[in-house]
């Protein structure tokens, strides 16, 4: 798994620039550190992410980067929540899912009824 970090405004604005590419879109990952169940999920992640290019993954440390994550959920239209995956396409959220309910399995189900 090829963790791409965000820590700033320009590699958000790169991220939305590359949700218009030729790919199912780009996931974001919004972690928390300082939380448990944010580590469980970021290591469920890990474990069974079976997307390559077709689905690059961003990793937001929200804690370093509370900033970002304010500006992820206003440009997106979403509530903050952590953990949190997001999946953009063409500059749009997509897919939106928190806690315990962040699965590849639900996100792969997802993602073929969109596309």
């Amino acid at each position: 798994m090829n963790w791409l970090e965000i820590k700033s405004e320009e590699d958000l604005s790169k991220l939305i620039e590359e949700s218009f590419q030729d790919n199912i879109g780009v996931a974001i990952f919004k972690h928390s550190k300082r939380c448990s169940i944010s580590s469980v999920a970021k290591m469920r992640l890990s474990s069974f992410w079976d997307f390559k290019e077709e689905l690059p993954i961003y990793y937001l440390d929200l804690i370093a980067f509370r900033e970002i994550s304010t500006l992820i959920a206003e440009h997106f239209d979403v509530k903050h929540e952590s953990p949190q995956l997001l999946v953009i396409k063409d500059g749009e959220c997509l897919y939106n899912a928190s806690h315990m309910g962040i699965s590849v399995k639900e996100l792969h189900s997802e993602l073929e009824v969109k596309n």
